[in-house]
């Protein structure tokens, strides 16, 4: 299955559209006037499902994943020096990017690859195709894009 997630063009604040594969919206990304970055995701019916949450004063970048109004965990940029590497410390996964930091592959505890999130060149905005197995993923493959583009967009602060 897949999720073609593109940044709305002209926007004060980060908005996003995300599409399934037969080009329907399937849900729409608000961002939020706030201290860092905060990304509310609604499903196509406008029903609040969670929020993406920059924490403040740290290090590296670091984001909380609310769901339905419950913190389940956060995704936290890696100190490394060529790749792109985060985790997620709620499901025990690991994001990789290239070295390109254009491509990234989410692992399970066990290695299995979960998801793969591509950024598409050659668009205005930023825009990515997020491949997943599993429907029940969905959600959290579109947070973990959420919070890597944040987190690039905050280093470039």
């Amino acid at each position: 299955m897949k999720l073609l997630f593109k940044q709305r063009l002209f926007s004060w604040f980060d908005s996003y559209d995300v599409y399934n594969e037969l080009g329907e919206t399937v849900y729409t990304v608000k961002g939020e006037l706030a201290l860092g970055h905060k990304l509310n995701i609604y499903d196509r019916n406008g029903t609040h499902l969670g929020i993406v949450r920059e924490e403040l004063f740290t290090f590296l970048p670091r984001f909380r994943i609310i769901i339905n109004g419950q913190d389940v965990g956060c995704i936290k940029k890696e100190f490394t020096f060529f790749k792109p590497v985060f985790t997620l410390d709620y499901k025990n996964w690991t994001v990789e990017g290239d070295f390109f930091d254009w491509d990234y592959e989410v692992t399970d505890g066990y290695g299995n690859t979960v998801i793969t999130a591509s950024r598409q060149l050659f668009n205005l905005t930023d825009t990515f195709v997020i491949e997943y197995d599993d429907k029940a993923n969905e959600l959290t493959a579109l947070m973990i894009v959420l919070a890597i583009d944040a987190a690039k967009c905050s280093q470039r602060r």
